[in-house]
């Protein structure tokens, strides 16, 4: 991208988000929890929606206040997220890095704009901020269950499979990005 277009892409608009985009953030979530149930994923994400759970609604008040989200619009509507973090969630069995990276604590997109490229956006804009930031390495860690779905979309996304862990039964893939 050129920066007459940084953080445009295919009528993807990209920014900055903060605290008042936590009930956006918090809509999201809530309908990527039904849309996975509906596909019979309800071992993910679990069956109740993220605003009834007081630890996920705090999670996301930290994820608006304390790190970095962007949130991609379409038309003026917030139409995905992406957390950015200096590393992991300290409550995930993911090992250390041992060098300065950045890290996804969160990448969920409005499944009424699925297939519009949002996540790849998202993903995009992750690895210019890390650039930016002179670090080279972004990792995110995902679901590893089901059909490995997730995992393969974040390889189609540049991502290399390296370290996987196990979460209470939750199955996990840790994916790294070399940033050039």
């Amino acid at each position: 991208m050129d920066d007459d277009n940084r953080g445009v892409t295919h009528g993807i608009r990209i920014r900055p988000g903060g605290p008042d985009d936590a009930p956006a953030v918090m809509e999201m979530l809530d309908a990527a929890v039904a849309w996975m149930n509906a596909r019979g994923n309800t071992e993910q994400w679990g069956t109740v929606p993220h605003s009834r759970i007081p630890s996920r609604v705090e999670r996301v008040k930290e994820y608006t206040t304390r790190m970095s989200p962007y949130i991609a619009e379409l038309d003026g509507v917030p139409a995905g997220v992406l957390v950015l973090d200096t590393g992991p969630s300290p409550t995930m069995p993911v090992p250390a890095a041992g060098e300065p990276e950045r890290y996804v604590r969160l990448l969920v997109s409005d499944r009424r704009h699925a297939g519009l490229g949002i996540g790849a956006a998202l993903l995009r804009h992750a690895a210019e901020e890390t650039r930016s930031a002179g670090v080279e390495l972004l990792r995110v860690d995902c679901w590893a269950g089901g059909g490995g779905e997730l995992v393969a979309y974040y390889e189609r996304n540049g991502f290399t499979a390296t370290d996987r862990f196990v979460a209470g039964v939750w199955p996990g893939q840790v994916l790294a990005r070399r940033i050039v």
